[in-house]
């Protein structure tokens, strides 16, 4: 028990706060953390986790009036309510936030995995019949795309819409201007550069969106042309290499919004304000947009910093260019991939002959996919 194997709680601060042993370690709680996260009946409901009182239910002067280790977990007993809460030593560890202060601006969580043109066919590839039926090949390949930002799949429908059967693996399907689905494939009259023959510099999909989609896929239904390879770039490593090579040059990309803008279509006029770096505020690395044919005029970085930024988005620019960092793939029908459309950039190399080159895609957000994989995680512990 956790009880018999650690040294009894240690109120701090006359009750403010309290140091418990968890994992071996000593982690630090407020009182006000703790009254506020109490996982009872009376303040969280049973059925669906959401909090059933408000701040301020809970007495501004709330301090721990005692606290020990049972049978049961911890056990705090909070004045001047008198309210006796028991809380799961595994459930506060892990999510105790009594730890050293966050590394340097860039950073990103052990569920992150960056990655460059070595991943090659080491790539993660699922077949989709296995991955709808199969929840444990569905929890690998989400937790595939988690890490990555990027996961293929084989042996997909080659009927039109297939790819929304795809996206309802996970979440649903974020329709726009462009409908629920939106076929890349060349055009006379393209509203769009990617419904041409001509190689697609590597981007992001949608900057002028708010918010821009979280996920895309890609099917291809047919392909019989030369050339027209997909390729993918990870930005967050992108935006490491950056950083290592240019530290100013990637703080003014994280400082300073870039605009985008899409006016393709009529009655369509979208419009953006966002950095192509973008940081939480605690430094975290949360997305990347770089799309450069919908980059509208710069209009937010003071003209004393414009030159540097320039230099910096450059640098980037020629970042993306590099084959080392590329994974290339040909699609056939029954292919498809899906990427992070706020870290994973994607391409494509010209077609160079006649032939027929048709992909199907759909975007999605992020919430759908992060649920499923948490509830399908969920499930597996449990068995």
């Amino acid at each position: 028990m956790q009880g018999q194997a650690s040294p009894p709680p240690r109120l701090l601060d006359g009750g403010g706060a309290l140091e418990v042993q968890l994992g071996g370690e000593p982690h630090r709680f407020h009182a006000i953390w703790l009254r506020d996260n109490a996982q009872d009946a009376a303040t969280r409901s049973p059925g669906n986790g959401q909090r059933l009182i408000t701040l301020l239910d809970i007495p501004r002067e709330t301090r721990i009036a005692d606290a020990r280790w049972d049978e049961g977990g911890l056990t705090v007993r909070f004045e001047p309510d008198g309210k006796v809460v028991g809380f799961d030593p595994d459930w506060l560890l892990s999510r105790t936030y009594d730890k050293p202060a966050p590394p340097a601006a860039g950073w990103t969580g052990p569920e992150i995995s960056r990655w460059d043109a070595s991943l090659g066919d080491q790539g993660p590839v699922e077949r989709y019949h296995v991955v709808r039926t199969d929840p444990g090949a569905r929890l690998r390949w989400l937790r595939t795309v988690q890490r990555y930002g990027f996961a293929r799949l084989t042996e997909a429908p080659t009927t039109s819409g297939g790819c929304l059967e795809v996206a309802r693996l996970f979440g649903y399907v974020r329709e726009t201007n462009y409908g629920r689905t939106f076929d890349v494939r060349a055009e006379v009259d393209p509203s769009n550069l990617a419904y041409t023959n001509l190689g697609l510099q590597a981007h992001t999909d949608n900057p002028y969106r708010d918010p821009a989609p979280g996920l895309q896929i890609l099917a291809c239904l047919e392909n019989s042309v030369e050339g027209g390879e997909s390729i993918v770039i990870d930005g967050f490593k992108v935006a490491q290499e950056l950083q290592a090579q240019s530290p100013h040059g990637f703080e003014l990309l994280a400082k300073y919004c870039a605009r985008f803008e899409y006016a393709g279509s009529k009655g369509v006029r979208l419009r953006s304000k966002r950095p192509v770096i973008e940081l939480g505020p605690d430094g975290e690395l949360i997305s990347i947009r770089f799309n450069n044919r919908s980059a509208a005029p710069f209009t937010d970085i003071p003209y004393d910093d414009m030159a540097d930024y320039y230099a910096a988005y450059r640098r980037m620019a020629e970042l993306i260019e590099e084959p080392a960092l590329a994974v290339r793939f040909k699609l056939t029908p029954g292919d498809l991939f899906i990427v992070d459309n706020l870290r994973v950039l994607h391409a494509r190399s010209a077609i160079t002959s006649g032939g027929e080159r048709w992909l199907q895609g759909c975007y999605a957000d992020k919430d759908g996919l992060s649920s499923t994989l948490a509830a399908l995680e969920e499930d597996s512990a449990e068995h």
